[in-house]
C-alpha cells in the first residue's frame, strides 16, 4: 500500500516566522512533519510514500534524503510547478502514481503491496501539515471499508472553519465549511483518506475534469466532496485520539505544548 502526502502550499497563515519555510518541515520533537509521517507510515506497515511538493521544493527533497535511510519506505517526490493555484492541481500532479495504483489493484491482479494491519487494497491520501499518533492511520488502514476518510467530533470553529462532515447511517453525506443542517454525528475531517480500488477511477476522473479552466483555483477537497456525495465514503470516528492540523501560529504551539506529548504519552503506554 502507498500513501500519497500533499506538501506544496506556501503556509501563508503560518506568519512571517515560517515564511522560507514549508509546513511539512515544520520540527516537533526533534523531527519534521515531513519525518514524522515517514515513522507513522513504517508504523503501520505502508511500504510506498510519495511527496507532493511545489513551495521550497529543494528544502523538501533534501529533508527525505537526509532520512531515507532510516526507514523501509520506497520514497517518492511529484511536484506541482503551479503550487500557487488551487491545491487540486497537486492531486492532479500525483494522477501518474494514482493510476499506477489503480493499474496494480485492479481485479485480477496479484498484489503482495499489502500492510499487515489492513485487510483491504487501496491507496492512503493525506494532508502533510497534521501532526498524528499511529494509533490514528492505524484506524484508517484497519477500517473493514475500502474507501474511508477519519472524522473528529471535537472540533472547534474558533479561528478557522474547519471542514465538516455530517454522518447519516454511518456514511458521510456532506463535506464542506460551514455546514448546517441534522445528522447522527458531526466531525471535523482530519484530512486522511483511503480509496479502494473501486473508486480510483472516479477521483481520477473528478481530479482530471476540475484540472482546467477556472477549476484549476479550486481545493482538492472539491474532488473528495463528490465523492462524498455520491455515496462512496465510509466513515470512521477517531474523536479522542491526539492531532492537529497546522495552519497558524498558535496551532505550532499547541502541537509542540498540548498535542506532542498526548501523542507520546500515549504510544508510551
Amino acid at each position: 500500500m502507498k500513501a500519497v502526502i500533499y506538501a506544496a502550499g506556501q503556509g501563508i497563515r503560518l506568519g512571517a516566522m515560517h515564511a522560507r519555510q514549508p509546513k511539512i518541515l515544520l520540527s516537533f520533537g526533534g523531527k519534521s512533519l515531513l519525518e514524522w509521517h515517514a515513522l507513522r507510515l513504517t508504523t503501520i506497515g505502508i511500504t510506498g510514500m510519495i511527496v507532493v511538493t511545489g513551495f521550497e521544493r529543494a528544502e523538501v527533497r533534501r529533508a527525505m534524503e537526509e532520512f531515507a535511510g532510516r526507514y523501509p519506505l520506497r520514497l517518492q517526490e511529484v511536484f506541482n510547478p503551479d503550487f500557487t493555484e488551487g491545491s487540486v492541481l497537486s492531486m492532479h500532479a500525483s494522477l501518474p502514481v494514482l493510476r499506477e495504483c489503480r493499474e496494480a489493484l485492479a481485479p485480477g491482479r496479484e498484489t503482495t503491496d499489502r500492510p499487515p494491519l489492513g485487510p483491504l487494497p487501496g491507496v492512503l491520501l493525506m494532508d502533510g501539515d497534521v501532526l498524528y499518533p499511529a494509533a490514528m492511520l492505524a484506524r484508517l488502514v484497519r477500517s473493514p471499508h475500502e474507501t474511508v476518510l477519519l472524522y473528529d467530533r471535537n472540533y472547534s470553529t474558533a479561528d478557522d472553519d474547519p471542514v465538516l462532515v455530517p454522518i447519516r447511517d454511518g456514511r458521510p453525506v456532506e463535506f464542506r465549511k460551514c455546514w448546517r443542517g441534522e445528522a447522527d454525528a458531526v466531525g471535523e475531517s482530519v484530512g486522511f483518506f483511503k480509496i479502494g480500488p473501486a473508486d480510483l477511477p472516479m477521483l481520477i476522473e473528478e481530479t482530471e475534469k476540475r484540472a482546467r479552466g477556472a477549476g484549476r483555483r479550486e481545493s482538492y477537497d472539491e474532488v473528495l466532496r463528490a465523492m462524498v456525495l455520491a455515496g462512496r465514503f465510509h466513515g470512521e470516528d477517531v474523536t479522542g485520539l491526539p492531532w492537529t492540523e497546522l495552519d497558524f501560529p498558535a496551532d505550532v504551539v499547541h502541537a509542540t505544548e498540548e498535542v506532542l506529548p498526548a501523542i507520546q504519552a500515549l504510544e508510551d503506554a
